[in-house]
């Protein structure tokens, strides 16, 4: 077991199997020392876990902890081509889109679920700059959806 699969194990959690893609394209991609992971959903063995808008029928608490399940998804998405998470030397971006209410603007604090996961995770190779993005409608209506760019060390 990896370093950072013992940590996971150790908040009791446990990384899921990739989701499998929506569409045509790949759950993630490595360009040299870089993975770049598609969109994650809130996804659980194959299952949205909630749909609708933040600030109406998702409250901001639900779509932080479905921000933490995006970050885990993402995390897969990135063994699945990395071999080994401990390969992470660090999380460089994470890119994060939440359906709003037409009024709702605390986009930073659901984004949050997925950041302090990827720290309680990955200690501060898990520190990472980010964007938070309010939008209208996510696929097959998410609340949440996650990317991450993560940089690896040499094989």
């Amino acid at each position: 077991m990896s370093a950072v699969e013992a940590k996971l194990a150790e908040l009791g959690l446990s990384l899921p199997e990739v989701v499998p893609p929506l569409a045509a394209y790949q759950p993630a991609v490595q360009s040299g020392q870089y993975v770049f992971t598609a969109g994650q959903l809130p996804m659980v063995d194959g299952k949205l876990l909630l749909t609708g808008k933040v600030g109406a029928e998702v409250t901001p608490e639900e779509a932080n902890e479905l921000a933490r399940t995006c970050a885990l998804n993402a995390l897969a998405a990135v063994k699945s081509v990395a071999g080994d998470l401990d390969r992470v030397a660090r999380v460089v971006k994470v890119v994060g889109f939440v359906a709003s209410a037409t009024d709702f603007t605390g986009q930073p604090g659901v984004l949050n679920g997925a950041s302090e996961l990827l720290v309680e995770v990955l200690g501060d190779k898990g520190v990472h700059a980010r964007s938070a993005v309010g939008v209208a409608v996510l696929p097959l209506d998410a609340p949440v959806e996650v990317e991450i760019q993560v940089e690896l060390t040499q094989a």
